[in-house]
């Protein structure tokens, strides 16, 4: 068992100023855009009004964290605490107190992600070290203090090197780059990566920077570097895969690309193991991001013709709005659809917009999470990627099976991974009746896959 604690904080308040380049730059309240956890009768809940923009009074009290950690420790002890908070952990004022607490140099700790701009003296890795943290995920950006200080508003950047480096020698350290075109890119990288190999980093995450609608900026704030066009999906995916060929780490893009899990939808690279999926017996339409598409569609198109994938513009499932279901094509979007499970919008409000061209749809919302993002995979082996996979889309599958449409008897349960095992005797009884021409047609298609 694994818990998480959240320290809670805010954006550009509890993390010494905002980054350069940070989603949360230049959001001003908004709306509530609506959410799975909203009520059918009303758009706007805790989540979608507050939680989902990292609207915090603060920092949580410490004795109210450590009681979280007791809550949910009950029933076993936990093989790893998880920190994670919404401003920087490192500048959380009592980390090392907490940390001591619930770990006693007893229950390994993971520091879920920081810039570290709190660890501004020098020498707090190694306490924290020392107190029971095991691994954390750490956004250099560069191991160039001068870039750090003008772009990560760091004002202690040789301190907080000398942070990275401890972490690096003495604990799992990976390494998170937002990658920026002409900054930190290039030379700069090679060099950041080379320090990385020398310090003993375990894993780089390149992360490509969202600087438009389309790639996540969904609070009016785009674009966060309004003179910088950002590396596509495609380019990180390349660069990843040049600096994991060139130096001796684990190397990793996102949103796209984990060379060695294959993740995400690592099942478009392993479709041996889509036997083990169950059979699709209805028929449906799953709505998609732009960069999950191509994967997904893969994997469906696998399993039979009663699944179609379509992609809406944006390059998260999760962060997909209204504004994208009232732009999204209709022509190919069957009477049942599927959509990513969090999406940022109200139910009525969806199906309204994917009624627009006088088609009445029902619309459903499928898992939150189909696959696991490489940002986690880097954390995982393949085997254990596969496996939530596996699980994530037999979730899918039922579900489709219990609310997709009717399909003709002939067609259900044929997977093209199963369709050379149907018998010739299947293809009769099921065919009977039928126009003599359409029967031996389809019989055809069938013989030359068997």
């Amino acid at each position: 068992m694994q818990v998480t604690v959240d320290v809670g904080g805010r954006p550009g308040l509890d993390c010494r100023g905002f980054c350069s380049f940070c989603y949360f730059k230049g959001v001003e309240r908004v709306e509530p855009s609506g959410c799975r956890r909203c009520k059918p009768y009303k758009k706007g809940c805790d989540y979608c009004s507050r939680e989902v923009i990292e609207i915090e009074p603060g920092y949580k009290p410490l004795q109210q964290l450590i009681f979280e950690v007791s809550q949910k420790s009950i029933s076993s002890a936990p093989e790893m605490i998880t920190i994670k908070g919404n401003g920087d952990i490192s500048c959380y004022p009592h980390l090392l107190n907490l940390v001591r607490t619930v770990s006693d140099g007893r229950v390994p700790v993971f520091l879920d992600y920081t810039s570290g701009k709190g660890f501004a003296e020098g020498g707090e890795a190694d306490l924290l070290i020392d107190a029971g943290v095991e691994r954390i995920s750490f956004s250099i950006f560069s191991t160039n203090p001068n870039l750090r200080r003008k772009y990560v508003n760091d004002k202690h950047p040789e301190n907080v090197l000398s942070n990275f480096k401890t972490f690096c020698e003495r604990s799992e350290l990976y390494a998170m780059i937002v990658l920026i075109p002409g900054v930190n890119d290039g030379l700069e990288l090679e060099k950041t990566c080379r320090d990385l190999q020398e310090m003993g980093a375990k894993g780089l995450m390149l992360m490509s920077f969202a600087n438009t609608r389309e790639q996540g900026l969904i609070f009016g704030n785009d674009p966060v570097m309004p003179d910088v066009t950002p590396y596509s999906v495609l380019d990180i995916r390349r660069i990843a895969t040049e600096i994991g060929e060139n130096y001796d780490i684990r190397v990793i893009g996102t949103p796209l690309w984990d060379p060695l899990t294959g993740a995400p939808f690592a099942l478009a690279h392993h479709k041996e193991v889509l036997t083990r999926l169950p059979v699709i017996e209805k028929s449906a339409t799953i709505i998609t991001s732009s960069v999950a598409y191509p994967l997904l569609s893969s994997i469906f198109q696998e399993l039979g013709d009663e699944v179609n994938v379509v992609a809406a513009e944006k390059e998260i499932g999760n962060l997909i709005t209204q504004e994208d279901f009232e732009k999204l094509a209709l022509k190919n979007v069957k009477e049942r659809v599927i959509i990513p499970g969090m999406v940022l919008a109200h139910d009525r409000d969806i199906r309204k917009a994917l009624q627009r061209d006088g088609k009445r749809r029902l619309v459903f919302r499928g898992p939150d999470e189909l696959t696991v993002v490489p940002e986690r995979s880097i954390y995982t082996t393949r085997e254990e990627v596969l496996e939530k996979e596996i699980e994530a889309f037999t979730g899918l599958i039922m579900q489709i099976n219990d609310l997709g449409s009717d399909i003709p008897e002939f067609y259900a349960g044929k997977s093209r991974a199963q369709e050379g095992c149907v018998s010739r005797e299947h293809i009769h009884s099921h065919s009977s009746g039928r126009d003599a021409s359409v029967q031996e047609n389809e019989k055809v298609r069938l013989e030359q896959m068997v």
